[in-house]
């Protein structure tokens, strides 16, 4: 039996992989599917991908186009989730500024330099007018670091999923100032090109598999209750996150959309140029439209 082994953040929008490592639909082909959980975001998880320690992972896509920019050997398999990631802007609880407007030295406190929260800081810079080149990053691992470093009084702002640290906002344990959206479809598939020889095909019924699975979830009768109590959320907060929410259901992709995906990208310096569809895209399987 061999193990194929698939990592994403522990968060509500995964919740179609902790199904897939339950049912285990590859198990006749010797197969068996291993998901693991990884607080510390897309930075790690990439790691992951680049030293050959998982198959799969589920990125942020703006971190994803960076990793294959700077020479990952990774390919997008398809997307995960179609609309914008909302990103909520947190600092200490007991921070006299109430708004973004009001910083003038923006610093960030970032999961790794490389990752979502970092990248994100770019987007949320030009949206403040802020320089670029004056902002400043530190690197706290994940949001228990974040908590740790706002208890000690840190007054740099935290970027992270809103509905994730919503917990966290109502316990105090931070206070969220504003939102900023990704201006892209937040979450991809992907795979080492290492994996693809050990594992023919097998990245594409994943990517299938979760689309049926997305399917499912979205016909349960109380799927926000589901999802409510498998990740300890509040759930008006599952209700509202679900009408903003589309996950993809199907291995579709639109040149036009990528092209305008790394437009932004650019844009916004997180690439420095745009990348061939044929360098990052697995193409077994996808059907590409205009």
């Amino acid at each position: 039996m061999k193990t194929y082994r698939i990592v994403g953040v522990p968060e509500h929008f995964n919740f179609p992989f902790r199904l897939l490592a339950q049912r285990q639909p590859l198990k006749s082909e010797g197969i068996t599917i291993e998901w693991t959980e990884e607080s510390k975001g897309s930075g790690q998880m990439s790691k992951y991908l680049r030293e050959g320690e998982v198959e799969m992972a589920i990125l942020l896509t703006e971190s994803f186009f960076k990793e294959v920019q700077d020479g990952n050997p990774i390919l997008m398999a398809g997307f995960h989730v179609l609309s914008p990631l909302v990103w909520g802007i947190h600092v200490k609880p007991d921070l006299e500024a109430e708004s973004i407007s009001e910083i003038h030295n923006p610093h960030f406190l970032v999961s790794r330099m490389g990752s979502g929260s970092h990248l994100m800081a770019k987007v949320l810079a030009e949206s403040a007018k802020w320089d670029s080149k004056s902002l400043t990053f530190e690197q706290i691992g994940n949001m228990d670091g974040a908590k740790e470093a706002f208890s000690k009084g840190n007054e740099g702002m935290f970027l992270w999923e809103k509905y994730t640290t919503a917990p966290e906002v109502k316990k105090h344990a931070m206070k969220r100032m504003g939102e900023v959206k990704s201006p892209w479809p937040c979450f991809v598939m992907v795979v080492s090109k290492k994996s693809l020889d050990e594992f023919p095909g097998i990245a594409q019924k994943v990517r299938d598999g979760i689309y049926s699975l997305i399917r499912e979830v979205l016909a349960m009768e109380k799927v926000s209750q589901v999802l409510s109590e498998e990740y300890h959320l509040d759930q008006n907060d599952v209700d509202s996150w679900l009408v903003q929410t589309e996950w993809c259901q199907k291995p579709e992709i639109s040149q036009s959309q990528m092209e305008s995906i790394q437009d932004r990208l650019v844009h916004f310096d997180i690439l420095d140029k745009k990348i061939p569809l044929g360098e990052f895209l697995l193409g077994d399987g996808i059907s590409l439209r205009r």
